[in-house]
C-alpha cells in the first residue's frame, strides 16, 4: 500500500511538471510579451482567488464538523458553566468576524481585480466607518473583560464557606501530592528545610496542627456539591495545576502559595454515563486498540500545564468525584501524617 502511494505521488509530480511545461510553451503563441499582464490574466487570478476563498471557508466548517465531537464535555463545576458561556460568546464573536472579513477579502480580490480601464478611487478617511469598527469591538471586549474578571474573582477570592474542604496540591518534578486538613479542618504549616525521604512535602513536624493531616498520591477524592479550596505549592520549578473538566488552572510557584476554589457538580460515575463522554471514550479506545493498548474509562485528571521537564507529559493525578458519604468513608481509611511518618 505504501509503495502504491509513493508511486502515485511520483506520477502526480511528473504530471504537474508536464502541465507547467505546456503552459510555458503556450506563452510563445501569445501576441503580447511574456511579462505583460493582460485583463484575461487578472480575471483568471481573480476567479482563482474567489474559488480559493470559497474552498477555504468550506474546509473550515468541515473541520468543525470533523473534530467538533473531540472537545471537552460540559463543565463539571459550578463556575465552569459560566466560563463555558463566556467561551461560547468569544467563539461566536470571533467566528462571525472571521467569516465576514474573509468573505469580503476574497470577494474584493475578485471584484477589484486589475483592469486596464479601471481607475483607483482616492478614499483616505471616513470618520463614521472608523468609529463603527472601533466602538463595536471595544464594546464586545469590555463585556468579555468584565465577565472574565468577575469569574476570576469568584474562584480566587478567599472562601467564606464554613463547610469548605481545604486541599493542598504539592507539585514537584514529576508528580503530585494532595494533602487534606484533618479533624481540625486546618492544614498544618510547612518548612522546606524539613523535606526528606519521609517528609516529602516539608510538613513542619513541630506543628501539632498538621499531625492529623492526610497525604495521598496517585489519586485524590472530592465530594460533589461541596466547595473545595485548593492551596498550591511547588518544590522546584513553575508547574501549573490544570483540571480541564472543572475549567480550573493555577500556576504552582516555588516559594509562595497560590489558591483557587470551585464546587464540583457531577460525580465521576455521572460523567461516565454522559452520552457525549461515552462517545468520546469510545473513539479513544478505538485508537488504543489499533496500537494494541488496553481500553480506558473516563476519569477526571489533574495535569501539569507547564512544560516543566522531560517527564512533564506524565505528571498526572486522578481526581475522583463522589457522594459526600463515599468521600468520608474513603477519607477515614487514609493514614494521618503522624502515623504515616512513624510507620516509616
Amino acid at each position: 500500500m505504501k509503495l502504491l502511494i509513493l508511486i502515485g505521488l511520483i506520477l502526480l509530480i511528473i504530471a504537474v511538471h508536464q502541465l507547467l511545461r505546456i503552459i510555458e510553451l503556450s506563452r510563445e503563441f501569445r501576441k503580447t510579451t511574456e511579462w505583460q499582464v493582460t485583463n484575461n490574466d487578472n480575471s483568471f487570478q481573480g476567479k482563482i482567488m474567489l474559488l480559493f476563498g470559497i474552498v477555504f471557508i468550506a474546509l473550515f466548517f468541515y473541520q468543525i464538523h470533523l473534530w467538533g465531537d473531540k472537545m471537552l464535555p460540559t463543565s463539571a463545576s459550578e463556575h465552569g458553566v459560566h466560563l463555558d458561556a463566556l467561551w461560547d460568546f468569544n467563539m461566536y464573536m470571533i467566528l462571525t468576524a472571521f467569516i465576514i472579513t474573509n468573505a469580503i477579502l476574497f470577494y474584493f480580490g475578485y471584484k477589484y481585480r486589475g483592469r486596464k480601464d479601471a481607475v483607483a478611487a482616492y478614499y483616505p478617511h471616513n470618520s463614521k466607518l472608523e468609529l463603527l469598527w472601533t466602538s463595536i469591538p471595544a464594546a464586545a471586549l469590555t463585556f468579555v473583560v468584565i465577565f472574565g474578571l468577575k469569574s476570576w474573582h469568584e474562584i480566587t477570592s478567599p472562601s467564606t464557606n464554613p463547610d469548605r474542604i481545604e486541599i493542598e496540591l504539592y507539585a514537584k518534578q514529576f508528580d503530585w501530592t494532595a494533602r487534606y486538613a484533618g479533624f481540625d479542618k486546618k492544614l498544618g504549616s510547612t518548612d522546606y528545610r524539613q523535606i526528606d525521604g519521609k517528609n516529602m512535602v516539608g510538613m513542619d513536624t513541630l506543628d501539632a496542627t498538621g499531625f492529623d493531616d492526610i497525604l495521598v498520591k496517585n489519586e485524590f477524592h472530592i465530594p460533589v456539591g461541596k466547595e473545595i479550596v485548593f492551596k498550591i505549592r511547588s518544590r522546584d520549578v513553575i508547574h501549573s495545576a490544570y483540571m480541564p473538566h472543572f475549567r480550573a488552572q493555577m500556576n504552582c510557584v516555588p516559594g509562595m502559595v497560590t489558591e483557587f476554589k470551585f464546587t464540583p457538580i457531577k460525580t465521576t460515575e455521572e460523567m461516565r454515563k454522559d452520552p457525549y463522554v461515552i462517545n468520546l471514550i469510545k473513539g479513544i479506545n478505538e485508537i488504543r486498540a489499533k496500537k494494541g493498548e488496553e481500553p480506558i474509562e473516563f476519569d477526571y485528571q489533574l495535569m501539569c500545564n507547564k512544560i516543566c521537564g522531560a517527564s512533564h507529559y506524565n505528571m498526572q493525578m486522578t481526581i475522583v468525584v463522589e457522594s459526600e458519604k463515599d468521600y468520608k468513608n474513603w477519607l477515614l481509611k487514609q493514614p494521618r501524617f503522624k502515623k504515616r511518618v512513624a510507620s516509616k
